[in-house]
């Protein structure tokens, strides 16, 4: 059963991804599209039931699909401080939302780390802004959102950071499924899954799933595709 109240979204700030686009264009070319080797754990994944994927919903970006490149992936997530109110509370919730993560180090490299500036996907217990969906006329709320921007490294290497919003209001099962389903869009599955035994289910339902052999088969199919992330910008 979908709970109607919770919408998850992905969707990238448009102004800051192509203001920055716009900048790196003006500065040079951009990369050309490439394939960067599988990681290791994806590499290795058979699924044996041959589940399928749902792939033909992912969408690749302006700069190609949404893969990452230099492993493992630096994950933050929103520590409460010792004297902050109800830290037990918050601590608890950063303790729910590190084992939807540690759901995921299974079939991807992850590293958890614990300052935000050094991160690559950063967590934070913050509601998603009110935003409009297309043929909407209203602003609608939600309980999650990820995002991601792009960035010249130092390196000239093109680049891009995550961030995901996960409501304070959430708790529990609920809470670590929006983090689940978040952090998969986080990962590159920029698209969503019309299967409810999926994690990227496009809605949360009542039970709701770990996560699927389709969700990792088409995490692998989008490793496996071109990209112009993690590859040195031509110098003009």
């Amino acid at each position: 059963m979908a709970i109607a109240a919770l919408v998850v979204a992905i969707s990238h700030d448009t102004s800051k991804a192509n203001t920055k686009l716009t900048e790196i264009a003006q500065a040079s070319k951009l990369p050309q599209l490439q394939q960067h080797p599988l990681p290791a754990s994806l590499a290795h994944w058979q699924d044996q039931s041959n589940s399928g994927d749902y792939f033909s919903e992912i969408k690749p970006t302006e700069v190609g699909y949404l893969v990452w490149s230099q492993l493992p992936v630096k994950v933050y997530i929103q520590q409460p401080h010792a004297e902050t109110h109800n830290a037990e509370r918050l601590q608890s919730w950063a303790n729910e939302v590190l084992q939807a993560i540690q759901e995921w180090n299974v079939y991807f490299p992850l590293q958890v780390v614990e300052r935000p500036e050094v991160a690559d996907i950063k967590i934070l217990r913050l509601s998603p802004p009110l935003r409009i969906a297309p043929n909407e006329k209203f602003p609608r709320a939600r309980s999650a959102e990820t995002t991601y921007e792009l960035y010249v490294s130092s390196n000239r290497v093109l680049a891009h950071r995550c961030s995901i919003l996960l409501s304070p209001n959430q708790t529990g099962q609920y809470l670590q499924a929006a983090a689940r389903h978040e952090f998969g869009h986080a990962l590159g599955i920029w698209g969503h899954s019309p299967n409810p035994n999926d994690a990227l289910y496009f809605s949360q339902v009542r039970n709701p799933p770990p996560i699927s052999a389709r969700d990792v088969n088409t995490l692998k199919r989008v490793y496996q595709q071109p990209t112009r992330l993690g590859w040195l910008l031509p110098r003009t």
